[in-house]
C-alpha cells in the first residue's frame, strides 16, 4: 500500500528495540509513531488508525482497546 494512505489495524501491541510494534501477516510488523501513554496497552490488542509514513510505519493518529 502507498505511503500516505490511511490504515486501521487491530493487533496485539507489542514492545521491540524499534519501539511500539504491530505484527501483522507472516511475521512482519508495523512500528508506530505514537504517544508514550500507548504503553499503557502493551501485550492488549488494539487498534490503530493512522498514516502510513514509511516502508512499515504508521503515524498513529489513534489508538485503544480492541
Amino acid at each position: 500500500m502507498p505511503m500516505g494512505t490511511r490504515h486501521r489495524v487491530t493487533r496485539i501491541l507489542k514492545d521491540s528495540r524499534r519501539g511500539l510494534i504491530l505484527e501483522i501477516a507472516d511475521g512482519d510488523v508495523y512500528a508506530l509513531d505514537c504517544e508514550r501513554d500507548a504503553r499503557k496497552h502493551l501485550g492488549q490488542k488494539v487498534t490503530v488508525e493512522g498514516i502510513r509514513s514509511g516502508f512499515d510505519r504508521i503515524d498513529v493518529e489513534w489508538i485503544g482497546a480492541a
